[in-house]
């Protein structure tokens, strides 16, 4: 195989009308992190690889791209844009306690390369709200999740929203170990009933602690089905966790959003990192989460700062698959003219074409080729879904492009 001419497993090119709505996609997802006041940052692709390391637990080392520099460091592709923001705010605003508010847009690297399919590089947009403990704050970050999917033009989907505090409330009076903690976590994640209800009945002793375990994997649906639940447990962290989600459900309310909403306490998530509120969003036409969001009021400790955060990450690459999919169509801004000329047209064609510019109007010029016909421009114009293809050829000639030529020409 020429591998100058082929891409790596896990990346693949992006070209013409895709890579088009990927970018009109990322573009309406910033307007509305901007709309709710968030300002752009950027970190670099590639960082030392301590950064993901200690900060993503929940990604191993064997799922990151790693490589030397010339002085030995160990550095890393990121995995996760997370971690990355947090050490920015340690470094660069040490001393501001103001909710601060940065949305970002870029690539991670995970080497899924055992399975196939799976892309090693994806884009992210998201947000991260840093110095807010409030549940004003996960709601917040919740109906922004909302209006940013929206905003890229999806219709059908669901936030399914969980607590961690209710997990770990359970595990802390159960007093299960790390190990079966983990054991644990794998069974539910998997959301694997019987495998849970067997962990259970040999490793924790109150019956009553082993059959709240053994129903996390079915306590989700309404705001009411989760109140319910209190009924399972004494835990005052746990009982906490649901007060929490009762009061985001409230604030979602007043947003008008709740028809998108259902909760699930048996939700964990690949980042341990997360304290409180974890949230995802679904939709039809892509086998993975949209969205994938939480608090995290212990990750900032990691570079020196003892900071509150929560935030979110929408998978572009996901998000345009399942539009694709529910045939969904992406408005793009087409051409206003294919300007086509002969030599002797220059200046005139030239002219049109820096006029129509100035007027804020995409414009196409192309010098003419007998050989190649009317034809040839006008399957060109349509491929481009241009509105007007304009002829100087012994004079100036317009013709209008059919709106059936580029309807064609997009599919």
């Amino acid at each position: 195989m020429d591998t100058t001419l082929h891409t790596p497993d896990g990346v693949r090119d992006i070209y013409g009308r895709e890579c088009a709505e990927k970018h009109e996609i990322e573009t309406r997802i910033l307007r509305q992190f901007r709309l709710f006041g968030y300002e752009l940052i950027e970190t670099p692709e590639f960082e030392f690889f301590d950064v993901f390391h200690r900060a993503s637990p929940g990604i191993s080392s064997r799922e990151m791209f790693k490589f030397f520099d010339r002085d030995n460091d160990t550095l890393a592709l990121r995995p996760d844009i997370t971690p990355a923001i947090a050490r920015c705010v340690a470094k660069y605003f040490p001393d501001t306690e103001a909710p601060l508010r940065f949305c970002y847009l870029g690539e991670i690297f995970r080497n899924h390369l055992n399975y196939k399919g799976s892309l090693g590089e994806m884009t992210q947009s998201g947000v991260e709200l840093v110095g807010d403990s409030t549940v004003d704050a996960d709601a917040e970050t919740v109906a922004l999740a909302i209006e940013s999917l929206k905003s890229a033009g999806l219709r059908e989907f669901q936030v399914e929203i969980g607590q961690a505090e209710f997990y770990r409330g359970l595990v802390e009076e159960a007093g299960l170990s790390r190990e079966e903690e983990r054991t644990l976590r794998s069974l539910i994640e998997n959301k694997n009933s019987f495998g849970v209800e067997e962990f259970a009945e040999q490793v924790i002793r109150d019956p009553d602690i082993r059959g709240a375990i053994f129903r996390l994997p079915e306590l989700f649906g309404s705001i009411s089905e989760i109140s319910a639940a209190r009924s399972l447990t004494t835990s005052a962290r746990a009982l906490k966790a649901i007060r929490r989600l009762e009061k985001i459900n409230e604030i979602l309310e007043d947003y008008g959003l709740t028809e998108y909403v259902s909760y699930d306490l048996g939700m964990l998530s690949e980042q341990e990192y997360y304290t409180g509120m974890i949230f995802k969003a679904f939709s039809y036409g892509t086998g993975d989460y949209l969205v994938n969001g939480g608090r995290y009021d212990r990750l900032l400790t990691q570079f020196g700062r003892d900071l509150p955060a929560v935030g979110f990450a929408i998978t572009v690459n996901r998000l345009q698959a399942a539009l694709r999919n529910q045939k969904i169509a992406i408005p793009l801004d087409p051409p206003e003219a294919l300007v086509v000329y002969e030599k002797a047209a220059t200046a005139d064609a030239v002219r049109e074409l820096r006029e129509l510019r100035a007027a804020g109007k995409r414009a196409v010029g192309e010098l003419y080729r007998e050989k190649r016909g009317m034809d040839y421009y006008r399957r060109e114009a349509c491929a481009l879904c241009a509105r007007r293809l304009v002829l100087y050829r012994g004079g100036r000639q317009e013709e209008t492009v059919s709106a059936e030529g580029n309807r064609e020409a997009e599919v």
